[in-house]
Parts: structure tokens; sequence; C-alpha cells
């Protein structure tokens, strides 16, 4: 729906009004067009999400081990580098583990916001033709967050599944069949919803800068950015 309206220099300014799943089939077209580039963005946060998912679904059995005592499998673990001390206390990951999670998530951050930067020069053109045609900043804003969040989340569930199947591999060649005396698949569950929810998370605050950075763009500015 197209609105007229008049701004304080007496020219012509049309406001584009259009529903929610508009914005999300112009994300999808626009995450199809630039395939690859979208591949990059979502690499890195499979990526960092599986290493999450890996950690914590490994600390939650290190946790259920100490706890229960299991000799044999105690052993296994301090042989591996685990301390007690650091699954005990209901912190579930070690100082080293911690840092390095910290490490890898603003790593994907710094990705993410690096690409969509890289983005938001190739599509000056589009920006500035959307603005023309009366988009407002809230709209490019709209945006560039839907595709963020659609990337977050394909990236994210990918990652999430893969490093939870990964570790739960891991926990068999471990402890052998003995493993299913520490898994909890409610504690898997919540890895994996919980790597999600932390994947849609940093894909959109990676965006978020390249998406204010798109939405205050002047239209002339935008039009000459490719020039």
């Amino acid at each position: 729906m197209l609105q007229a309206g008049h701004s304080t220099s007496h020219l012509p300014k049309k406001q584009v009004v259009l529903p929610f799943y508009k914005s999300v089939e112009i994300a999808v077209k626009s995450i199809k067009a630039r395939f690859f580039r979208s591949m990059i963005t979502t690499m890195s946060l499979i990526l960092a999400i599986s290493f999450f998912s890996y950690t914590k679904f490994n600390a939650n059995i290190a946790k259920t081990v100490f706890i229960a005592d299991d000799k044999a499998a105690v052993q296994k673990l301090l042989h591996l580098g685990y301390e007690p001390v650091n699954y005990k206390d209901g912190q579930g990951t070690s100082p080293k583990e911690r840092w390095i999670l910290f490490l890898s998530l603003l790593v994907c951050v710094v990705g993410i916001v690096n690409t969509q930067l890289m983005a938001v020069t190739e599509r000056f053109r589009d920006i500035g033709t959307m603005k023309c045609l009366g988009a407002l900043d809230r709209f490019i804003l709209r945006l560039f967050l839907i595709e963020a969040g659609l990337q977050g989340m394909i990236g994210a569930s990918i990652g999430a599944l893969f490093g939870v199947l990964i570790a739960f591999f891991n926990t068999f060649i471990r402890f052998g069949t003995s493993a299913w005396n520490f898994i909890s698949f409610n504690d898997s569950g919540m890895v994996i919803l919980t790597a999600i929810a932390l994947g849609c998370m940093l894909s959109i605050l990676g965006v978020l800068y390249p998406a204010l950075l798109a939405a205050r763009m002047q239209p002339v500015e935008a039009m000459k950015g490719k020039d």
C-alpha cells in the first residue's frame, strides 16, 4: 500500500508499507541471490555453535559422571584433564573452556559484522532504489534483521545438532555402553535449544550495525555508492 505525503522541501514523498510476510519473501530472495555470501556467514555460525553445543554436552556428561562417582568413568575424565571442582560446583565448564567459548563466539560475531558490511556495500543500489520508491528506514532495517534471523536459525540449528551428535558419539567411544547412564536427553535438548537461541542472537547482533548503517543511508548516497 502506498501513502502519499509531502516533505518540507515540497517534493513528493511516498511511504511504502508492506505486510511482514512480504518482508520475509524479499529477505529469502536476497539470501538466494547472494547464496555464497550467505554461506560464509552461515558456516562461521555453524562452526561456533557446533563448538558451543559440543562443549556444553561434554560438560553435562562430566558433571553427571563426577556426581555419580563412577570410579572407572571418573578416572577416564581425570586422565583427559577434567577437574571435578569445575563440574561439581554447578558451573558446568572450566574457566579455560569458558574463555575459549567466549573467543570463538567473539570471532563469529566479528566475522558476521564484516560479511554484512560487505553485503551492504554490494547492495547500495538496491537500498537506494527502495528508498527512492519510498521505503522507510525501519523497512530496510527489518529486511536485514529478517535475513540475519533466518541465517541464524538455519546455521544455529545445524551447528547445535552437529555438535551434540559429535559429542554423543564421542561419549560412547569414551565410556562404551555405560555412556547411557550419563546421558540426559532433557539436558541434551536444553543444550540444543540454548545453542539455537544463542546462534540467532549472535547473528542479529552481528548484523545490527550494518543494518543501521544501511537504514540511515540517504537515497542519493546509496545510488552513487557503486560509482
